[in-house]
């Protein structure tokens, strides 16, 4: 099973940028996706955005695209969630996913993934 830690939380303004990391160990594949979820208190988690592990089908919910992008870098078994034009709605605990399920789920299901990180706290003030 994959292990992922995710790093690169924190505390910004209104309209700045974070960049969000999660390492991988185990091993991956490349035509695996991999994907970002948040969840904000009293609120079930949601989707924010999948890719393969080789950066292929970049997806995002409507809620982040254009100000957020996900990338990889298969090299060393890393995901990123960079996050542009933050607001206060954006404020959550973000999960990395991993760990491909097959295709019985959708890759915007939490049930896709079978491998979770710890979560990184983003907080965006007005």
């Amino acid at each position: 099973q994959v292990q992922l830690v995710e790093s690169g939380g924190g505390l910004v303004q209104a309209g700045g940028s974070l960049r969000l990391s999660c390492a991988a160990s185990g091993r991956t594949f490349s035509n695996d996706p991999v994907g970002w979820f948040r969840q904000a208190p009293g609120k079930p988690r949601e989707f924010v955005a999948h890719i393969t592990w080789s950066g292929g089908n970049p997806t995002y919910a409507n809620s982040v695209k254009s100000r957020f992008t996900i990338s990889t870098d298969n090299a060393k078994n890393t995901v990123y969630l960079q996050m542009s034009s933050l607001n206060p709605e954006d404020t959550a605990v973000y999960y990395c996913a991993a760990g491909y399920n097959g295709g019985v789920y959708h890759l915007r299901s939490e049930l896709a993934y079978n491998s979770w990180g710890q979560g990184t706290q983003v907080t965006v003030s007005s």
